[in-house]
């Protein structure tokens, strides 16, 4: 195979994605080896490719990738969430600008649209995941509504309810009038707003000049009062208590009661009571036996129980009460005033708690196993400072309201007879039985029954997926003991209560058991600005159109350069760009390396024989730092180990000090050990770069068809010689003074120089002269048991490295440069000690910027050392 001069990402990333697809080393059968489990978290089927999707797929690529190169039997599945409101939305959005409104649909017209769409645009996020490398066993690609999981749903709804954890009870719901449906609590965004406090005055009923003031953010809610209620403990208002007032325009008499509920400071001390509108008033008014008025509709237009506005928005009814309570002589103020508004997650609709018939499901039993499975470790949070969060959560946990009044998601399987009784069950036929065994009418049809119109929430699927993907509640089926409990999840924080708690919750409700041993967190990917990457602030990239312009294996990396893991992202395309030179230098010191010419027999110089046991001490090392980090799941510092081991051990130490001279060949003995440094590098480096890597690895040896680098093991680590790996690091640090002082002194790089050494007991250690020889450019090394005169020196460690620079400087003019910066650092260090011996400075500055002047004091005394002998040494 012919080496191109450059890498080409777009020759490379396609040809090996479909040899790999075609050889089928994704898929996944179980067999005996240990299995490796990931699911996918389910994009929306509606989705496209954003930054968080290629920061998550790429942490799961890098586990899955690893996982089968341990010889594990490596399993991800990948699949798609139905999103019944984001998807319903888009639906009705589509239907609209072609003229039709989704009430002039029947439910099944409507749903073959929302299949059409779903056929559409379904599997495009899942397309987009292959050009990043997914390695995801597309033969089991899996979508919420599917047959199979769509059973599963079914199953586990009937199954709960006969174990009397559902119910079905009017509560308070949070109401998204836009989307028509309720909302969790978790499903409900909470901004900061600028509005108005509106105080309005209600007359004391059969006193004509006696009223009390109320103060709301919501005046159109005053249609549906139902009482004041006033602190009992408020003696402004005891003469009030028992009596009624008359709510404005509709004059309707009200009572005036007590509530320890009724914050003293807040507004005017009187509280106004809507019980179908707001959640502690519906408290309060399930305390007090109050009547609840719903004026609004679901769409969020007042109803006719308003009496006034019937029909019209609820927003705009805001201003027209305002203005004709003001004309009432109502209205006593308005204020501006900032306070926190829900909105709805999927259509962005300000939410109306609302009064509403809904299905529950309990939490309080279901979560106890949960919680303690994320306390006492059996799941594992990476990083563990989520687990606090999850602990409050679970602690509080309310029942779920898993209801929707939508038509795109699992239908619940609930159907009701004519005198408004119910059956539950899986099936049509199942049902019809129950309808006839509970009526004892032999003759019932299914014309005779009406399921349920709503659907179940979303996440009422997605929290069943790492069993439902393995077919988990076919009892026929025993795939899931092979690969359930799956071992890692990949997934946000922000869907810690959405998702991963249910997941844990269905668990050990269904399995005994976690669904999942390790949970990484990513953070949120962010601008610069520290900004939440969006489309709509312009400061989100296209992930297609960065893998074109650097690779997927430079989006890859340079995603996982700033990824620790549960902190947020600072992404800047730089990253990207860093990481496609990374992919660059890889390629070119692969080709440096093939392009050699080899001599058969010809003797291993000394220096190469130190560099290779050097550098296989070095791999040893790096690989127990790498698998140290997969063990913590800190897979950024993975990556940095094995970007750091290539591109400065191996690239800038190893392969320079192995290097042969110009068109000279270079023994067979060390160039084969360096193809093998290659080969372990690669396979190092393969789970975070697969393409390349993939691609270099074919060129090391003779490949044949149906090789892979994915299904080669990872490099073992084993013993390692500490001390050479420490005496190496002396060595390179004394290269390093040797040609910071031929920069300093303007020395040329291919003058060959003398080194003199004062040894000590650390820093020189003759045996690795050949290293320090050739990498240092030196004529030779000797030492010495006092300092030498007419040479500038250095310390490694306890050893001082003399040059003598006789006949290569001039030394007067060397001497004088001296002098005039050690008279430079006398001043400056004069100047640091009147700080510190200032004590009113030293009493009252930040314990910081006083270790920060002690330092520079040290440093100071340092340098006029070094500078003083050097000035001595070169006097003679």
């Amino acid at each position: 195979m012919e080496i191109a001069s450059k890498y080409s990402p777009a020759d490379t990333e396609g040809k090996w994605y479909s040899y790999w697809m075609e050889q089928e080393f994704f898929k996944s059968v179980p067999d005996e080896r240990e299995p490796y489990t990931m699911v996918i978290p389910p994009p929306n089927v509606t989705g496209v490719l954003h930054m968080g999707h290629m920061l998550n797929n790429t942490i799961q690529d890098i586990l899955v990738r690893r996982a089968r190169m341990q010889g594990k039997n490596a399993c991800w599945v990948p699949g798609t969430d139905h999103a019944s409101i984001a998807t319903e939305a888009k639906v009705v959005n589509k239907l609209q600008q072609e003229g039709i409104s989704k009430y002039s649909l029947s439910r099944d017209e409507f749903l073959k649209h929302a299949w059409d769409w779903t056929d559409k645009h379904g599997g495009i996020i899942l397309e987009q995941l292959k050009k990043l490398g997914a390695s995801c066993d597309w033969d089991r690609t899996c979508f919420t509504m599917d047959e199979v999981r769509s059973e599963g749903v079914i199953k586990v709804f009937v199954d709960l309810y006969k174990k009397g954890y559902i119910y079905r009870g009017i509560r308070m719901v949070n109401w998204d009038p836009a989307a028509k449906t309720a909302l969790s609590d978790e499903e409900v965004i909470y901004r900061e707003v600028q509005s108005k406090l509106y105080y309005i005055r209600y007359q004391v009923e059969g006193e004509e000049n006696e009223y009390v003031t109320i103060a709301t953010t919501r005046p159109e809610t005053i249609l549906g009062d139902t009482a004041v209620c006033v602190n009992p403990n408020d003696e402004r208002f005891k003469h009030l208590v028992g009596k009624k007032v008359l709510v404005p325009l509709v004059n309707r008499a009200i009572p005036v009661l007590e509530d320890e509920y009724v914050d003293v400071e807040f507004g005017t001390g009187c509280l106004k009571i809507t019980p179908a509108h707001d959640i502690n008033d519906y408290e309060i008014g399930m305390r007090h036996n109050l009547e609840s008025i719903d004026v609004l509709n679901d769409d969020g237009t007042l109803s006719e129980a308003a009496g006034l506005y019937v029909g019209e928005d609820r927003f705009e009814v805001r201003e027209k009460i305002a203005a004709d309570l003001e004309k009432a002589g109502n209205m006593v103020k308005i204020e501006d005033y900032t306070n926190k508004v829900g909105y709805s997650e999927r259509t962005d609709a300000a939410i109306e708690p609302k009064l509403s018939t809904q299905w529950f499901l309990k939490m309080s039993e279901l979560a106890k196993p949960a919680l303690n499975a994320v306390m006492e470790d059996e799941v594992r949070f990476h990083p563990p400072k989520f687990k606090n969060l999850y602990r409050h959560w679970m602690e509080n946990v309310k029942d779920w309201c898993i209801s929707r009044q939508l038509w795109w998601g699992h239908r619940i399987p609930v159907y009701y007879l004519e005198d408004g009784s119910f059956v539950v069950a899986e099936t049509d036929e199942e049902a019809l039985q129950l309808a006839r065994d509970k009526s004892g009418n032999a003759n019932l049809t299914m014309d005779d029954l009406k399921q349920d119109e709503d659907v179940l929430d979303t996440w009422a699927s997605s929290w069943l997926w790492p069993i439902s993907v393995f077919d988990g509640f076919n009892p026929d089926n025993n795939e899931i003991d092979y690969y359930y409990p799956t071992n890692d999840l990949v997934t946000a924080p922000e869907i810690i209560f959405f998702w991963v708690a249910r997941m844990i919750m269905a668990g050990y409700e269904y399995r005994g058991i976690y669904p999942f041993r390790n949970v990484y967190f990513t953070g949120i990917v962010r601008d610069k600005q520290r900004r939440k990457m969006s489309k709509s602030l312009g400061n989100s990239p296209e992930p297609l159109e960065l893998i074109k312009k650097y690779g997927a294996d430079g989006v890859r990396m340079g995603m996982l350069m700033c990824s620790p893991a549960g902190n947020d992202i600072l992404f800047d395309e730089s990253l990207t760009e860093q990481g496609r030179n990374f992919a660059n230098k890889i390629w070119n010191a692969f080709r440096l390396v093939k392009n050699w010419e080899v001599a058969a027999g010809a003797e291993q110089p000394e220096s190469s024989i130190i560099a290779v046991e050097w550098f296989q001490n070095k791999l040893m090392e790096s690989i127990g730092k790498i698998n140290d980090h997969f063990d913590k799941y800190r897979i950024s510092d993975a990556l940095m180990e094995v970007y750091h081991l290539f591109w400065g051990e191996f690239s800038s130490w190893y392969l320079e000090l192995i290097k042969p001279g110009y068109q000279q060949p270079i023994d067979e003995k060390t160039y084969e050990a360096t193809l093998k440094f290659f080969d372990d590098l690669v396979r190092l480096l393969h789970p975070f770069m697969p393409f390349i890597t993939e691609e270099i690895w074919h060129h090391l040896a003779e490949r044949k068809d149906g090789e892979s680098i994915m299904v080669s093991l990872q490099p073992e680590a084993e013993k390692f010689d500490e001390t050479l790996l420490q005496q190496f690091e002396y060595v390179k640090e004394a290269i390093g003074g040797i040609r910071n002082l031929r920069k300093e002194k303007n020395l040329s790089p291919r003058e060959a120089l003398k080194v003199v050494v004062l040894t000590g007991k650390d820093g020189y250690f003759s045996q690795l002269d050949p290293v320090f020889k050739k990498m240092a450019n030196l004529e030779s090394i000797e030492t010495t048991e006092e300092k030498l005169t007419g040479a500038v020196s250095f310390l490694v460690k306890s050893s001082e490295y003399f040059i003598p620079l006789e006949g290569l400087i001039d030394t007067e003019e060397e001497v004088a440069k001296l002098e005039e910066e050690l008279k430079r650092m006398q001043g400056f260090l004069n100047g640091v000690s009147k700080k510190l011996s200032n004590e009113k400075f030293v009493a009252n500055a930040p314990e910081k910027v006083v270790e920060m002047e002690k330092k520079k004091l040290a440093d100071a005394e340092a340098k006029i050392q070094v500078l003083t002998e050097s000035i001595k040494n070169l006097k003679g």
